[in-house]
C-alpha cells in the first residue's frame, strides 16, 4: 500500500516493502527512480524483491515530478530531488522498525544517491548507485543535457529535447552548481556501484572514473547491458545480493 511523505507541501508517493518473518528491527534501502522513471520500474522492482528476500525491508519512491508524486515534471530540478531525498531520509530514520539505512538509486536517482549519502552519512549506512548520471553537471556547463544542446545564454525559457520531454531552465541552472566528485570524496561508507558496458545513456567510462574516488566502493561491470539492465538484469541482482551478503547489510 502506498502512502505520502510530505517535503514542503509536495506529496511524495512512496511504498514500504518488508521482509516475510521480520523479528525486531530491519536493514532498510531507500530506493529513488532515474530521469522520467518511478517506482515501479521493472530493474527498481528486482533489487527490492531481493532485498526482501535476503531480510531487508525497502522503501521506494517517486519523486518530485514523476509518477504519482506532485510536481510538475518540467519544473523539477536536482535540488527539488535532493531536498525530496534528505526528507525521505529523514522520514525514515524517525520509523521505530529500521536498524540501518542504505541508499540505492538508477541514473539520475544514482546522482542523488551519490551527493544525498554524502551530506547524509552520519545516518546512510552503505550506497547503490545504479548506473549513476555523475556526467549531468558537468555536460550542463557545456551545454548539453542527456543529449540535448541548449544555448546557455538564455536559461530563461523552457526547452525540448529529441525524444520529446521539456525542462525548465532553472533544470540547467541547479546542475552546473553541482559537483558529484566532491560528494565521492567525502563519502566514508562502504558503496556497490553497477554499470553497464553498452549503456548509451550514460558513458560506462565516467562512471568508471568517477567511483575512484570512494575509499571503499566495489564497481561491478555488467557485460554487455542497457542503462536499465534490458539483458542481464538477474547478473546486477545477484550481484548486489552477494555483495550485501558478504557484508552483512541484511543483518
Amino acid at each position: 500500500m502506498s502512502f505520502k511523505i510530505h517535503d514542503d507541501g509536495i506529496a511524495l508517493d512512496a511504498v514500504i516493502d518488508m521482509p516475510e518473518n521480520t523479528n525486531g528491527k530491519v536493514p532498510l534501502c531507500i530506493i529513488i527512480h532515474g530521469f522520467t522513471g518511478n517506482k515501479e520500474e521493472r530493474h527498481l522492482l528486482a533489487v527490492s524483491k531481493m532485498m526482501n528476500e535476503i531480510g531487508m525491508a525497502t522503501l521506494r519512491v517517486d519523486m518530485y515530478g514523476h509518477g504519482k508524486s506532485d510536481g510538475e515534471f518540467r519544473k523539477h530540478t536536482l535540488f527539488k530531488w535532493l531536498n525530496n531525498a534528505l526528507t525521505v531520509i529523514d522520514y525514515a530514520r524517525a520509523l521505530p522498525d529500521f536498524s540501518r539505512i542504505y541508499l540505492c538509486g538508477h541514473s539520475q536517482g544514482g546522482l542523488i544517491t551519490i551527493m544525498a549519502g554524502a551530506m547524509k552519512q552520519d545516518i546512510i549506512s552503505g550506497l547503490i548507485p545504479m548506473s549513476p548520471a555523475v556526467m549531468i553537471p558537468e555536460e550542463a556547463r557545456e551545454g548539453n543535457i542527456l543529449g540535448t544542446q541548449i544555448d546557455l545564454s538564455d536559461l530563461s525559457k523552457d526547452y525540448t529535447s529529441e525524444d520529446g520531454w521539456t525542462l525548465n531552465g532553472n533544470y540547467v541552472c541547479v546542475a552546473q552548481m553541482l559537483y558529484p566528485e566532491e560528494s565521492i570524496k567525502k563519502f566514508k561508507g562502504p558503496v556497490i556501484v553497477t554499470q553497464g558496458d553498452a549503456d548509451y545513456s550514460v558513458p560506462f567510462e565516467k562512471v568508471e572514473k568517477a567511483v575512484k574516488g570512494y575509499e571503499n566502493c566495489s564497481f561491478v561491470r555488467i557485460e554487455g547491458d542497457s542503462h536499465c539492465y534490458d539483458y542481464h538484469l538477474d547478473v546486477v541482482v545477484e550481484e548486489l545480493k552477494k555483495y550485501m551478503l558478504k557484508e552483512g547489510w541484511n543483518l
